[in-house]
């Protein structure tokens, strides 16, 4: 429920028909500009579904040029009519004895979010319960980059040692995929998703035992157990390592004559273009993290590491930009990673407080990185530091259990694509990236 005894889902709805009504557009057009049938732009304005997925709500706000404060607004209220409608399906499940096999296939084939496809194709499959995200917090960088949500990664915890050396933590094993826009995925994510229980299995949400702090003192033991149901094990982490601030803003890298590379991808295909053909985002990466709890006690996020697996010489590589004629991206508040230097970390910045943060299932938070790399190319990825009552841990954040990439890509060869081209040019302007 909303303030005031409003539901939660009526609040969603509502602020996208304040949306629509102001800025003038019938249904027809906005199914058009997002390549979205209007009845399923009914169904969400009307409150009788909720995307799954953040990305259609967003491009629906843009469409009707929502402020900044909007987006916001709207991506929290979003966060809680899904949450919302999660635990109303999982009632549902409850109190039947049979589900539709056609449900089950929806689940198990991963059709809550398609590969970039329209909404259309993806039918009632789009409305599909997910519980994530909530407040947007942004870490910025002179190191890792820009762009926005189509794949979401769920962490998984194994026992080992931190790589900080911190005995009193254990580090967390490869990223389990949950969400994904790459064609052919076939991983249930759904049904992963819908798992918060603390005893998931090790290919679902991370397991209480697994995350526990080696530190726990045995006269501990009674207590935890005593309190075992309001406790909390680690949380999950969904992270879109193919996120754009703005087309033009984003840059991929490429081992390929322009005759040889297809046209520009929108962003909900980055991640299929981009793997594709082997590219590694040039300049900058942007991340969106989505950390959420898996229980109703709260989970205290302590700090975020930069971790570098391996840094070298810059790819020589041709660089291709994603837009051309882009507007400036949202101004938001960040944190910035410099991945050349010695010991890449976070550091807030424009008046952004630092970390700690707190999280629960109910109350969802989400981070942007941004991260540059100028002169080096760079593999990496990030770990969360958390701890929740006598309970501690580190989440290991990652692309499919690989380490992100980022290159400098600065005197590279520049290519675009204008709008009305068939083919990639070089940039008449600026022929190779400047430093």
């Amino acid at each position: 429920m909303g303030d005031g005894g409003t539901v939660a889902g009526d609040e969603f709805s509502e602020l996208l028909g304040q949306l629509k009504e102001r800025s003038g557009l019938s249904y027809g057009v906005l199914g058009k500009r997002l390549h979205t049938s209007t009845s399923t732009l009914h169904r969400y304005v009307n409150g009788d579904a909720v995307p799954t997925d953040y990305a259609p709500v967003e491009r629906f706000a843009r469409a009707c040029k929502a402020s900044p404060e909007e987006l916001v607004e709207l991506h929290r209220r979003w966060v809680l009519a899904d949450a919302r409608r999660g635990q109303k399906a999982g009632e549902g499940a409850a109190g039947e004895s049979s589900v539709s096999e056609a449900s089950v296939d929806a689940v198990a084939g991963g059709d809550v979010v398609g590969s970039g496809g329209p909404e259309a194709e993806r039918g009632e499959a789009a409305d599909a319960p997910v519980a994530r995200r909530r407040r947007t917090v942004v870490l910025a960088g002179a190191a890792v980059a820009a762009a926005i949500v189509s794949a979401a990664l769920v962490v998984n915890l194994v026992p080992g040692k931190s790589d900080d050396g911190e005995g009193g933590k254990q580090s967390v094993g490869a990223a389990a995929q949950t969400v994904d826009d790459s064609p052919g995925a076939s991983e249930s994510g759904a049904a992963k998703r819908r798992s918060a229980s603390p005893s998931a299995s090790r290919s679902g949400t991370p397991t209480a035992s697994s995350s526990a702090s080696r530190s726990a003192g045995a006269g501990a033991g009674a207590a935890q157990d005593s309190g075992a149901k309001e406790s909390a094990s680690a949380p999950t982490v969904a992270v879109n390592p193919y996120k754009w601030d703005s087309p033009c803003s984003q840059h991929y890298l490429v081992d390929r004559k322009p005759e040889q590379v297809p046209p520009p991808p929108s962003e909900s295909d980055a991640r299929g273009w981009v793997s594709a053909l082997g590219g590694v985002a040039g300049g900058q990466q942007m991340l969106a993290l989505t950390v959420q709890g898996t229980g109703k006690a709260t989970v205290v996020l302590e700090a975020l590491h930069v971790r570098v697996v391996e840094k070298s010489a810059p790819l020589a590589w041709n660089d291709f930009e994603m837009g051309v004629g882009c507007g400036g991206g949202v101004e938001t508040t960040s944190f910035g990673v410099n991945l050349d230097a010695g010991r890449p970390a976070t550091s807030p910045k424009a008046g952004q407080r630092d970390f700690p943060y707190k999280v629960s299932e109910s109350d969802p938070e989400v981070f942007y990185i941004f991260a540059d790399a100028r002169t080096h190319n760079v593999s990496w990825y990030l770990e969360l530091d958390w701890s929740s009552g006598t309970k501690q841990g580190t989440v290991r954040v990652d692309d499919k259990g690989q380490p992100f990439r980022t290159s400098g890509n600065v005197g590279r060869p520049a290519y675009n694509y204008p709008l009305g081209d068939s083919e990639w040019g070089r940039n008449e302007y600026e022929p190779d990236i400047p430093g």
